[in-house]
């Protein structure tokens, strides 16, 4: 059994690992936890620091928190080979520019739930999405 102080270290040890395979922090990486059922819900979600709109990244389930964040860092060591990339083209309900994001996902509709997680669909306007080709 692990003592408390390991598991908060060894957490800390896997998010730094995810943000830097990922070439992210600083506030531009976010994990949510949240109880479910008899599991544990990590939510990934960035925050893009030019038009300040966050988006999840992906989603696993685990038994506590650190099998969720093991997931997790196994999903963002692999992700490009198994998801495809999607852009897609949107504007928030009060903006007058154009937004440009990137999702991966496994279709469009994955990639579309990412961009509207934890926000009312009424507030952003989607204008296009696009299978990028594979490179």
């Amino acid at each position: 059994m692990e003592s408390t102080t390991d598991v908060h270290v060894e957490s800390a040890r896997i998010q730094k690992q995810i943000e830097h395979h990922l070439g992210m922090s600083g506030g531009s990486l976010l994990f949510e936890f949240r109880k479910l059922d008899n599991k544990i819900r990590l939510d990934l979600v960035t925050v893009n620091p030019r038009h300040q709109q966050s988006f999840l990244f992906h989603s696993e389930e685990g038994y506590d928190r650190l099998d969720a964040l093991r997931k997790m860092l196994t999903y963002v060591q692999s992700y490009r080979d198994r998801e495809s990339s999607f852009t897609i083209q949107w504007m928030a309900r009060d903006d007058k520019e154009l937004n440009t994001s990137y999702f991966r996902a496994r279709n469009m509709y994955e990639a579309l739930d990412k961009l509207y997680f934890g926000r009312d669909m009424n507030t952003i306007t989607v204008f296009s999405v696009v299978l990028n080709p594979v490179s």
